[in-house]
């Protein structure tokens, strides 16, 4: 109980609250505006937290997380464009909603079911995340070392649907992880005699570069005039008896598939979403008005996406896998704050958790409170020329980049990374499995390297655990693409057989 109250204490500091006021606000606005992700968003604001204390830095990166979740539904609403990809379910009946005259009955379903969600997977935090680290305290480097396979394919999988792209892209993370000092003996490696990369390449310029620059080039180069105009027409705005209802079972659906998905490595809300939205209209009476306008569907979207949030930081601090893209950039700001997600962060910390737990609920209420306001002035900041944002992002790239360390080598690398990350996209190859490979590859090597100097390779392949991971990511590698050739030559046979007839 003493852990409990230590966490929630944190919360008493005037600055904390302060902090997660300026998370949401943020929050909100990023996701308001398509095209400006969570990852985008937290990776800028970590330059900007790394000199606050962990907490405080704490309140802004995690409320700007839950925010952007909920701001995020604006735009999918309003001009049926996802404000980030957790949204992609919110298009399919808010949209519609919307054009019937109801988008402000769309807006604070949404809003009501994203924050069940959230507190939904806030339970799975609360209550899973220090068993499950004391489970993990069992693991040994094999352990670990497999355990980090896993959450390298289980993000490649999920990467896109190229698989050879993302496997490439997790490669690239791996190699740049070389660089810097060895992590068993010390000795620099691939530093081209740079002293400043002598600890490794500059994560928050890597990040910034890959998913603030590159993200605002691409816009630029393939920006075109939009053709849908925000919906003025709110209509309503609180749901009736009926419709509350309605939405409970939904909610139940959305709530169960989110702390599910959002327990698995990089699997996020966007398909969280999509899975409880076909879930709920398969069990639903009136799957007909799915995608034309349906409460159902638009509640269960969305409050399957908000509940991976809890699950997907549980399994981040607990395991020391991110969840997905946002926890890999939240990981490192941790690690340059000292803490070391993984099985010892809980044993060494347990009051965190509930810090982190307490800070998501005060931006989850926070958040809703502001959601429930009537947002007929997002309208206008929905038409606003995006060179305006372009200009700002750049400008808090660059400041925030040099801030970190007060190095133009740190800038110098976020606008290489930039254009590495603009290329990478106009190709098809996905960055998130480069910033986990990045994270992910020294312990890799590391706890690789122990594995085989105290037994060999029958120290990794007599483990259990160890050989149950490593099996598990080969699967995820191997089904997909084996699935794909079954399902053709199966489309083939019915083919043959049709023409046969």
């Amino acid at each position: 109980m003493s852990a409990v109250m230590e966490g929630l204490s944190q919360l008493n500091d005037p600055v904390v609250l302060l902090c997660i006021l300026i998370g949401a606000l943020a929050g909100m606005l990023v996701g308001a505006f398509p095209g400006i992700t969570a990852t985008m968003a937290v990776a800028l604001a970590s330059a900007f937290t790394l000199t606050m204390e962990p907490v405080q830095g704490l309140a802004v990166l995690l409320t700007i997380y839950v925010a952007a979740n909920f701001g995020d539904r604006v735009p999918a609403i309003l001009v049926n464009t996802p404000g980030t990809p957790a949204s992609i379910a919110t298009t399919f009946d808010g949209y519609p909603l919307a054009r019937q005259g109801k988008a402000g009955l769309a807006l604070t379903t949404s809003a009501f079911g994203a924050a069940f969600g959230t507190f939904a997977g806030l339970l799975v935090l609360i209550f899973a995340a220090i068993p499950l680290s004391r489970i993990a305290l069992n693991f040994g480097p094999a352990e670990i070392f497999a355990l980090v396979v896993f959450g390298l394919t289980m993000i490649v999988s999920v990467s896109g649907s190229n698989l050879l792209k993302g496997l490439a892209a997790a490669g690239f993370g791996l190699a740049l992880s070389t660089v810097g000092r060895d992590p068993i003996v010390g000795t620099e490696r691939m530093t081209f005699g740079v002293l400043e990369l002598s600890d490794g390449l500059p994560f928050i310029a890597v990040i910034i570069g890959l998913f603030g620059i590159a993200d605002v080039f691409d816009q630029m180069l393939t920006h075109h005039a939009a053709t849908a105009k925000p919906i003025q027409s709110f209509g309503r705005w609180m749901p009736n008896r009926m419709e509350r209802r309605q939405m409970l079972k939904p909610m139940a659906i959305g709530s169960g598939v989110g702390a599910v998905v959002g327990a698995v490595p990089a699997a996020g809300g966007d398909i969280a979403g999509l899975t409880a939205w076909s879930v709920s209209r398969r069990s639903s009476k009136n799957p007909e008005l799915y995608g034309k306008g349906s409460l159902e569907g638009l509640t269960a979207g969305d409050t399957a996406s908000n509940a991976t949030l809890g699950p997907s930081v549980s399994t981040t601090l607990a395991l020391g896998v991110p969840g997905d893209s946002v926890m890999a950039v939240l990981m490192g700001s941790l690690v340059i704050w000292g803490f070391n997600p993984g099985p010892g962060l809980f044993a060494a910390q347990p009051d965190l958790v509930y810090t982190i737990a307490g800070i998501m609920v005060l931006a989850t209420v926070l958040t809703l409170g502001l959601s429930l306001l009537r947002m007929r002035g997002v309208t206008k900041l929905l038409e606003l020329p995006p060179h305006y944002l372009w200009t700002v992002v750049i400008v808090f790239c660059l400041v925030g980049t040099y801030a970190v360390n007060n190095s133009t080598v740190d800038v110098l690398a976020m606008i290489i990374f930039g254009v590495v990350g603009l290329f990478m996209r106009r190709l098809g190859f996905p960055p998130g499995p480069v910033v986990l490979g990045l994270i992910l590859g020294s312990m890799a090597e590391a706890n690789l390297r122990r594995a085989l100097e105290i037994g060999g390779v029958s120290n990794v392949l007599t483990s259990p655990i160890a050989v149950g991971f490593l099996l598990v990511a080969l699967a995820s590698v191997a089904l997909p693409p084996l699935l794909r050739i079954w399902r053709s030559r199966r489309a083939d046979r019915r083919t043959a057989q049709t023409i046969n007839q």
